[in-house]
């Protein structure tokens, strides 16, 4: 992150170490799944919070060399997910309900980091928010709004 986007970090309390270290290694596994795929990694995660970058390469660019907007939306959506199940045990289930994305800027070689929060935790559902900026320059190039389903 640049001077001009802060990180909403230091908003949310840590996790314990257990689900923090579970955490950080979202989508990371000998199996490779959708988020290793995409090349997402997670940098810090919090309790409700979570900061997640995609790495650039080249087969993430549409026909008109800008990052896929399929490669935000799943970089958005994903951002939250650790951030949803931090205080929730191994076991817990929950899932996207409602992904609402706004894209505001193209994004082209470089890689982009999402921080996710949780606006509203219910015991069902819960309710957040994303934004995806460039890593190098700092500016944002997308805006989500997200319901999940919970079951604990």
């Amino acid at each position: 992150m640049t001077p001009r986007s802060a990180s909403r970090a230091e908003q949310f309390a840590p996790l314990d170490a257990d689900a923090a270290e579970r955490w950080s290694r979202f989508g990371q596994s000998d199996q490779v799944w959708f988020p290793q795929f995409l090349g997402l990694s997670v940098e810090e995660v919090r309790l409700g919070y979570c900061r997640m970058r995609l790495s650039f390469r080249p087969e993430l660019l549409q026909a008109g060399g800008v990052i896929h907007g399929g490669a935000l939306a799943a970089l958005l959506d994903s951002a939250l997910v650790p951030a949803i199940g931090g205080p929730l045990g191994p076991d817990s289930e929950f899932s996207t309900v409602d992904l609402h994305v706004q894209y505001l800027r193209p994004v082209r070689a470089e890689d982009v980091v999402a921080e996710g929060w949780v606006v509203r935790r219910g015991r069902r559902t819960v309710f957040g928010q994303s934004e995806a900026r460039g890593a190098k320059t700092g500016e944002l190039a997308a805006t989500a709004i997200l319901t999940y389903n919970v079951r604990p």
